[in-house]
């Protein structure tokens, strides 16, 4: 009777048994029914797209480097019949110029590791070559040639000094070579704005200057000869003049301050005094320039003016400059204004547009809108007045100078009137004609534009 029990009781449980083993069976049947599905369907999906390859490749390829590449910048293009060059070479953007004084060179820095010196006597042609000279680790911030034109000077970015390069020479007097000779110590903290180099009969001195309201005047071998509190509150702008005889500075004060740098007869430096200070600003100064001599700045300023002075006066006798003429200008924001060297032509950069003013009268002359594709980072008039320049992208454009050539006729036929000798006149003569032939191309060049 216990065997039988025994035997009913294990019936039920294989049953149950089966019926599990059925269900499982069933179960791993439909997985395998619905992933052959998807396999297939990936299969077939597959198929196509390798036949679409296989039909168009050149487009596939195509579309694979795109994916790969960074988009192009778009190239900025300023054209204008008064537009005597754009000087084509640094493939980034340029941040400072310099013209050697004996008018034969432009000096470049750039963001692409590079100083470059282009030649003058090629502004006329249509391929302007360059000599190159690399930046190692470092790109240049500021570019300034030495008085005798054998070396030049720039602030680096990283280093945050002073470098020095020099200039090789061929038999025909042509630059040849740029080397990098030597590096200042470091001994800003804040980052160098400005950077000059002055020399007077009995020495020669280099000047550097930050945002706070420090400059430093080192000699030519990176000693530290002095240093300037300007008690600005920040500086805006420092240089020192042509002739080499001031360094100057600017601000958020409403007044650019200047002093003269002084040396011993034997050539040692003696001291930097006080010289003179231009006030009649009614706000921040921005930006100012000199003349050839330093007999005339130019200053720029927050309050919407610009005004020329006369500071061909006796300092030393606390005698102040004069101010020769105000003018206003449209624009708000950070300015850089450009004195030429023989004092006719005042030029203002704002964003990216040249205001030009006839400094003899104060009269606007001309206005370029757009000239670069960004801000405009530096603009000067070369020795020769002839050409004003400026950078604000990869390329430096390069602008005769109408209004100073009409200056130019207006201050020689004043002079014609007045002379006596015969010598003289056939030489103004002369200047006239080549001048007025100058003034006429470029006119008909605009009215061909129009």
């Amino acid at each position: 009777m216990a065997n039988t029990d025994v035997a009913d009781e294990s019936v039920p449980v294989l049953v149950l048994t089966a019926a599990v083993g059925a269900i499982v069976l069933v179960l791993i049947l439909l997985c395998n029914s619905v992933r052959g599905e998807k396999e297939e369907e990936h299969q077939e999906h597959d198929e196509k797209s390798t036949k679409k390859e296989k039909k168009n490749p050149q487009q596939q390829s195509k579309k694979s480097k795109q994916q790969g590449k960074a988009p192009k910048k778009q190239q900025h293009s300023f054209t204008h019949p008064y537009l005597a060059a754009t000087l084509k070479g640094h493939s980034d953007n340029v941040v400072d110029l310099d013209f050697s004084i004996n008018g034969k060179y432009l000096a470049s820095c750039a963001e692409d590791r590079t100083v470059r010196i282009w030649s003058l006597k090629e502004f006329k042609d249509k391929e302007h070559k360059c000599l190159r000279g690399n930046v190692e680790y470092d790109h240049g911030t500021n570019v300034k040639f030495s008085p005798d034109c054998k070396a030049f000077i720039t602030s680096i970015s990283n280093g945050n000094c002073i470098r020095v390069f020099k200039i090789g020479k061929k038999e025909d007097g042509n630059a040849a070579s740029i080397t990098n000779v030597l590096d200042f110590p470091k001994k800003h903290v804040l980052d160098i704005i400005d950077i000059g180099i002055g020399s007077v009969p009995n020495g020669s001195y280099i000047m550097t200057a930050t945002g706070d309201t420090t400059i430093i005047i080192w000699d030519l071998k990176g000693e530290v000869l002095t240093t300037i509190d300007t008690h600005h509150m920040n500086n805006n702008h420092a240089a020192v003049s042509h002739c080499g005889r001031f360094v100057a500075s600017c601000g958020f004060t409403p007044d650019v301050k200047l002093w003269e740098v002084v040396f011993t007869k034997s050539g040692e430096f003696s001291e930097v005094r006080r010289a003179m200070e231009l006030k009649g600003h009614s706000a921040s100064v921005y930006h100012f320039s000199f003349n050839l001599d330093s007999t005339r700045m130019a200053t720029v300023s927050k309050d919407g003016t610009w005004k020329l002075w006369d500071t061909d006066v006796e300092y030393m006798k606390q005698q102040d400059p004069y101010l020769l003429r105000t003018g206003s200008w449209n624009h708000t924001g950070p300015s850089k204004i450009s004195l030429s060297y023989d004092s006719h032509t005042i030029a203002i950069a704002a964003g990216t547009n040249i205001y030009v003013y006839n400094a003899d009268t104060g009269d606007a002359e001309q206005e370029y809108e757009d000239v670069h594709a960004l801000p405009i980072t530096s603009i000067a008039f070369s020795p020769s007045s002839y050409y004003l320049v400026t950078s604000g992208d990869r390329h430096i454009q390069v602008f005769h100078n109408v209004t100073g050539c009409k200056a130019n006729i207006t201050e020689m036929e004043k002079k014609l009137v007045k002379a006596t000798s015969k010598t003289v006149k056939e030489r103004l003569q002369q200047q006239l004609k080549t001048e007025k032939e100058k003034l006429e191309s470029l006119h008909e060049g605009m009215n061909g534009s129009v």
